[in-house]
């Protein structure tokens, strides 16, 4: 349940509804992109931090299960992102 996360909270699963999506942004030169989502549950919303292919994967509208999640904060901003040991499906 989205409403439940805290920042530096990890092992995070849940499923939720994509209802946006940036401009994807390049970083360190081009070596890197990165792209802010919104996704949504019947509790609240998220901010979605996707890298490189995994942006490509999802669309809005689309439904996208996080395992082993993790989440930041960023500028008072909750941030979920499924970092290096987490992984992203769309179901």
């Amino acid at each position: 349940m989205i409403k439940n996360l805290k920042p530096k909270q990890g092992k995070v699963e849940l499923t939720a509804d994509v209802v946006s999506k940036d401009n994807p942004k390049e970083v360190k030169n081009g070596e890197l992109k990165i792209c802010n989502f919104k996704i949504k549950d019947e509790t609240g919303e998220i901010d979605l931090v996707l890298w490189n292919e995994d942006i490509d994967k999802v669309k809005i509208g689309d439904k996208v299960k996080i395992v082993n999640g993790y989440v930041n904060e960023w500028q008072g901003v909750k941030q979920l992102t499924p970092g290096r040991f987490g992984s992203l499906e769309v179901v």
